[in-house]
């Protein structure tokens, strides 16, 4: 007929193919033939018997689904069974995929025509399926998968809480179940009724039986017969037992009839599969790109139905940032959204974000002709709450203290003295009823309240007048539950430690709020800080830590407490966080100084050694390094009183980084000897250190061989410690894992693709986790290799903006290297002025600080850049810095600073034409790295060689 679409049906001997009915027929009789089979069908009968790679067809039939390939295989069986005798026209490639066979004729069909149901052509089917309104957004993998289970079982029931679109979705996938298989489709509305006892009248009604005498499910059941039929049986929670015993009559007596079920509690009957839907796809934490949070479906609700009402409405950047935090706080739940949009829509997006905490009265705006339970957000969890037993109600307002996840202990914990089966029937009751999530991996149950079911709980136990109890109950498990963890901390490794602990810090965060506000308790609060610090040091949250354990010890304070053991515990926890949190290290002195005073007084060996510890890398980092000796010294005194061959070995490391920067790398690498002979030692004292102490071992340990001569010994450590450094998973351990050692010896060794390669590893690790002050350092790092490459103006200008942005922080020992480098570069880009007043800058902080182990360095730059100095260039000079760099490193033991000095001095004496002084300064100098590859030893051997070739 001239106007409408034409649709082809492929004809073959006695089979034809219709894509327009989306049937495939046998002598013009429909086959059975579910909707994927048919998708596979037709994606080969479009082919034209072209082979088909199996995993091109699993992506063309279930885009962006990850599908085993068994699935595919089981639909392939299906279109050969509905082949019967021919199933040989389905050909298998063995390991490729897939081609349809046989001389397939097209032919045109009309497809208004094809697609209405006349008595020409099919007989009718009765449906009361409401047509669809719209586009059903972010649920075609949930239809799909539906779509699949309705090929396979007869009862299926879709389960959820309140407002996950159950009803929506349950009849898109009935209306198209119904377009692709035939049949009747009926939908039984079960909300408005308030007895389970007319459950059958409503399916007879549903079903237009006649209502004259018995109706009962057998009744029915007999009237459905063989009838082919999908029943939709909506809302059968508050009527669950008559919904299930209808569909479990149904299902055993009619064996053409498919039942799918919405309800917020499984109906538990034989051959229920059940499904939960689950929300719309929301926006991570850390997507910040428009395109990721355009991708997520709830945002995309979202918009669409608030643009439904305020067309002009088109949030980009930071609006499209709120939306995406909506969604998330509405848990992607549809209903939710919905109410959400309606709001936008009047008061505006900002005005939503900021009173979405009191999202009950907010989110009242439902559609008109919703039912009443789906008018407010309010309603719809009233609905479901209102289902529940005493004991299950007292559950979930229980629940409701819970940030996060929970397990079974921690909820028989906070819900008091109910008994360990009680409450566990409790929890499965709420899972059942879908008010609460469930997630059984082995060895790791835990449950979870969505942010809203949350809410409404939270506030229905307030109102209680339970939430001061459940609340102290809630900080005093988990307190518990940290001091248990920190003493498994010796025996898991750190990824499984952080895997089984971390999730208790939305928990921990919650009791803490509680604790420390007008209603709740400090004491309880201060004790959960102290047990809370191993979980933040292990998370690398030392700002976190920090502001806590000094809220903490304020409100120790505001009680007029006087010096007690927790006091020393919150202090020592402070000193840590400020000496390992952004920017404040040097501020950590006080709080360890009162550490070590109070365990004294206590006689607290422990925090006596945790407390000089400190208080060394406070003098590391205040750059008094001979006041950090003297506390390494008296942490060896008190090791050696205790015996403790893991103390004396502690004490060791300490004693060797104090010696590396005052330029004793003789003393350093003894010392460090004894502590690499003996690492497994350190396994067991994490609480003292919050990197892991072998791995930083290692990179001090490479940074003394390297300076000590022995280059190839440390590049190999270097490559392990980057290994272990990168799967410890500590954010802070690998920063100083590249910064401390990978990346100076990489430059030092004049590799600069490694250089450069690390140095970008750095960077994205510290930009990943939001650690400022490596962040810095790994930015002049970076300015650094790119002047080296020979980029000295973009380099140059890289590296004094990181120096300038790290403010006192430069004084912390790792930037050293950054400020001798700066004048350096000074150098190469004629800013000879500059660059000298830069190295003697650097030069009398070191003089002042004691930080005498890269000062060989300094001196040799000082050097070429008098040599560079053309108006006041002296060569005397210049020699004067080489000779007193190259004796103090030859006093140090370090015999790449001697080599590298040398080297420059030997340059100097070529070009004043004294070869035979330039060879007797360098080659004693190259022994210890002949036949090395690194540059500077190439270089040394290139100049030897052309002494010798004179």
């Amino acid at each position: 007929m001239p106007g409408h679409d034409q649709r082809p049906v492929y004809k073959f001997g006695v089979w034809e193919i219709d894509l327009a009915r989306r049937e495939m027929r046998l002598n013009g009789i429909p086959t059975d033939l579910g909707s994927r089979a048919f998708e596979i069908l037709e994606t080969l009968i479009q082919s034209a018997g072209e082979l088909i790679d199996k995993y091109d067809l699993m992506n063309r039939v279930w885009p962006g689904a990850a599908v085993e390939e068994n699935t595919l295989q089981a639909q392939i069986s299906a279109i050969r069974k509905a082949l019967g005798p021919d199933r040989g026209l389905l050909k298998t490639s063995a390991g490729r995929g897939y081609r349809l066979l046989g001389d397939w004729v097209i032919q045109q069909e009309d497809f208004a025509a094809a697609s209405m149901p006349t008595a020409e052509r099919a007989p009718s089917h009765v449906s009361n399926l409401a047509a669809a309104s719209g586009a059903l957004i972010g649920r075609q993998a949930a239809e799909g998968q539906l779509l699949e289970l309705l090929s396979t079982y007869r009862m299926v029931t879709m389960t959820g809480p309140g407002g996950i679109g159950k009803t929506v979705l349950a009849q898109a996938v009935a209306r198209n179940l119904l377009a692709t298989v035939g049949g009747d489709g009926l939908l039984v509305e079960l909300a408005s009724l308030s007895d389970p006892a007319l459950v059958p009248f409503a399916v007879a009604s549903a079903l237009s039986l006649k209502q004259g005498g018995e109706i009962s499910f057998e009744s029915i059941a007999r009237e459905i017969g063989a009838r082919r039929l999908l029943l939709v049986l909506d809302n059968c929670e508050h009527l669950i037992e008559g919904a299930a015993r209808s569909a479990d009559t149904l299902v055993r007596s009619c064996p053409n009839t498919t039942i799918l079920a919405t309800s917020r509690e499984v109906l538990r009957i034989d051959g229920e599969y059940v499904y939960r839907v689950p929300p719309l796809d929301v926006p991570g934490r850390g997507e910040d790109g428009d395109h990721d949070v355009l991708g997520r479906s709830a945002v995309q609700l979202l918009i669409a139905r608030t643009k439904a009402l305020n067309a002009d409405f088109s949030p980009r950047g930071e609006d499209l940032q709120l939306v995406a935090a909506i969604s998330r706080q509405l848990d992607g739940i549809p209903l939710a959204i919905e109410f959400a949009a309606a709001r936008i829509a009047t008061l505006g997006l900002q005005q939503v974000a900021a009173r979405l905490h009191d999202r009950f009265s907010l989110l009242t705006r439902g559609l008109r002709t919703a039912v009443p339970r789906h008018q407010t957000l309010l309603a719809t969890l009233d609905w479901s709450y209102e289902l529940l037993s005493e004991t299950e109600a007292r559950a979930l307002r229980h629940l409701a203290v819970f940030n996060g996840d929970f397990s079974l202990d921690a909820a028989a914990a906070v819900m008091g003295n109910l008994d360990a089966v009680t409450v566990a029937d409790s929890l499965a009751g709420l899972v059942v009823k879908s008010l609460l999530a469930a997630d059984f991996q082995a060895g790791n149950d835990h449950y979870r309240l969505l942010d809203t079911t949350r809410a409404y709980a939270l506030e229905k136990l307030r109102r209680a007048g339970e939430h001061w109890e459940a609340a102290r109950r809630h900080a005093e498990y988990f307190r518990e539950a940290l001091i248990q963890a920190d003493a498994e901390s010796n025996s898991l490794p750190r990824a499984n430690w952080q895997s089984r602990h971390g999730r208790h810090l939305g928990n921990v965060r919650a009791a803490l709020e509680w604790a420390f506000s007008a209603d709740g308790d400090s004491e309880v609060g201060a004790a959960l800080t102290a047990a809370a610090v191993p979980l933040w040091v292990h998370l690398s949250l030392f700002g976190e830590c920090r502001e806590r354990t000094e809220l903490a010890l304020a409100r120790l304070n505001d009680g007029a407490m006087g010096p007690t053991r927790l006091r020393m515990q919150l202090s020592a926890a402070l000193g840590w966080s400020l000496t390992y949190s952004q920017g404040r290290a040097r501020d950590a002195g006080p709080a360890l100084a009162i550490t070590l005073e109070l365990a004294e007084r206590f006689d607290d060996r422990d925090y006596r050694l945790r407390a000089l510890w400190g208080l060394c890398i406070d003098q590391f980092n205040n750059g008094e390094f001979l006041k950090a000796l003297e506390f390494a010294q008296r942490f060896s005194k008190a090791a050696e009183v205790s015996a403790d061959p893991t103390d004396l070995r502690l004490a060791d490391r300490l004693l060797a980084v104090s010696l590396h920067f005052l330029g004793d790398q003789h003393g350093a690498r003894r010392h460090i000897d004894q502590v690499d002979a003996s690492l497994d030692l350190l396994v067991e004292k994490p609480k003292l250190f919050p990197l892991d102490l072998r791995i930083s071992t290692h990179y001090f340990r490479a940074r003394i061989l390297w300076l000590q001569g022995l280059a190839d010994e440390a590049l190999r450590l270097v490559e392990h410690n980057i290994e272990e450094g990168r799967a410890n998973g500590h954010a802070l351990t690998f920063c100083s894992v590249l910064g401390q050692a990978a990346c100076p010896i990489a430059l030092m060794a004049g590799d600069l693709d490694a250089a450069e390669r690390y140095g970008e590893v750095l960077f994205e690790h510290t930009e990943r986790h939001a650690i400022r002050l490596w962040r810095i350092w790994a930015g002049c790092f970076k300015g650094i290799v790119m002047a080296k490459r020979g980029d000295i103006d973009a380099g140059l200008a890289l590296l004094r903006s990181e120096v300038d942005r790290a403010g006192d922080a430069r004084l912390l020992p790792r930037f050293l290297l950054p400020l001798g480098e700066l004048a350096a570069c000074l150098g190469e880009a004629n800013e000879i002025e500059k660059g000298l007043a830069a190295v003697d800058e650097t030069l009398e902080r070191c003089e002042a600080r004691h930080e005498q182990w890269y000062v060989p360095e300094l001196l040799r730059i000082r050097g070429e850049l008098m040599l560079k100095d053309k108006r006041h260039q002296s060569a005397s000079s210049a020699e004067q810095c080489f000779s007193e760099a190259l004796k103090l490193a030859k006093q140090q033991g370090a015999l790449f600073w001697e080599l590298r000095n040398a080297l420059s001095l030997a340059r100097l004496r070529v070009e004043q034409g004294r070869k035979t002084d330039a060879n007797q300064i360098l080659a004693p100098a190259y022994g210890a790295f002949e036949g090395l590859e690194i540059a500077d030893a190439r270089e040394a051997k290139a100049l030897l060689e052309g002494f010798d070739a004179d």
